[in-house]
């Protein structure tokens, strides 16, 4: 069974110290979402799990998986998002590492891209330009890939990036599905922190250092996710999650709440649409 342990690791680039003391792990089936600001570290974590950065300390334990074996699907550039080439052409590259030096691709292989495809819902797309195709469409042509060098593990930076809400929920439903149905362990980069805790079943939440690390359940109730949901417009705190889970605290108004970020807020009776209006107590 696949697993991919990280134990006591430091992360950085020409010798600066990026994140230290690293401990997690993803097995078969789990969905970990990595969270922070820019800069956080969490690029630099992905290119050391993908062995193109080495470790500053610690290690990075694979089971039943290599680097060559992780599907991988990148922020998108300008540049990659008008390339030239058919959408075959493009998730048949995702064999890359199993031909080897061979100059063609085998049977098996043009096989493997076209179970893909037809996993993904693109097998009719195949003729296509790459660089024609829509937001939506372009990642489930990358997705389709990304599985052609692996079944065990998809790392996913930053995904929904440019995408029109409609191609987002496509998104999360078809990486849903991947990871409940085909068991396909997920590292996803994301800043969509509300969609993510919904779907992940894991959160590592880093800011230089790990502030959390664990079960999605738990990290709403945490002061890291109260202080990363909280937006502040007008000296009003907007409705989130960790908001609807507060309990009433000993000493409050009946009206009043405290959620995990440690603000006090007084909860309005007018309802609006998906909760109670908040402001600033």
């Amino acid at each position: 069974m696949m697993q991919l342990t990280c134990q006591n690791l430091s992360v950085g680039y020409d010798g600066r110290t990026v994140l230290t003391d690293l401990n997690f792990s993803v097995s078969a089936g789990d969905y970990l979402c990595i969270v922070g600001e820019n800069g956080s570290g969490k690029s630099t974590l992905m290119k050391t799990i993908l062995n193109l950065t080495p470790p500053l300390a610690g290690s990075i334990h694979m089971e039943g998986l290599k680097p060559t074996q992780i599907g991988y699907l990148p922020q998108q550039t300008a540049a990659q998002k008008d390339f030239p080439a058919s959408v075959r052409e493009v998730v048949l590259s995702g064999c890359l590492s199993r031909r080897g030096r061979r100059p063609f691709y085998s049977k098996t292989e043009k096989d493997i891209a076209a179970a893909n495809m037809e996993k993904l819902g693109i097998t009719q797309l195949a003729g296509q330009c790459y660089r024609e195709l829509s937001g939506g469409q372009q990642q489930r042509v990358l997705i389709a890939r990304a599985l052609c060098a692996t079944r065990e593990l998809l790392i996913l930076d930053e995904p929904i990036t440019g995408l029109d809400p409609m191609a987002i929920q496509d998104f999360y439903s078809m990486i849903r599905k991947l990871n409940r149905e085909d068991k396909v362990a997920i590292i996803m980069v994301s800043h969509d922190l509300r969609n993510a805790v919904e779907e992940a079943n894991k959160i590592l939440h880093l800011q230089k250092q790990v502030l959390f690390y664990g079960p999605a359940h738990d990290y709403m109730n945490s002061k890291a996710a109260g202080h990363f949901f909280h937006e502040k417009e007008q000296g009003e705190c907007l409705p989130t999650a960790a908001c609807h889970m507060a309990k009433n605290v000993d000493g409050l108004e009946n009206n009043e709440q405290k959620c995990s970020c440690g603000h006090t807020h007084a909860h309005s009776p007018q309802k609006i649409e998906g909760g109670n209006t908040h402001e600033r107590a």
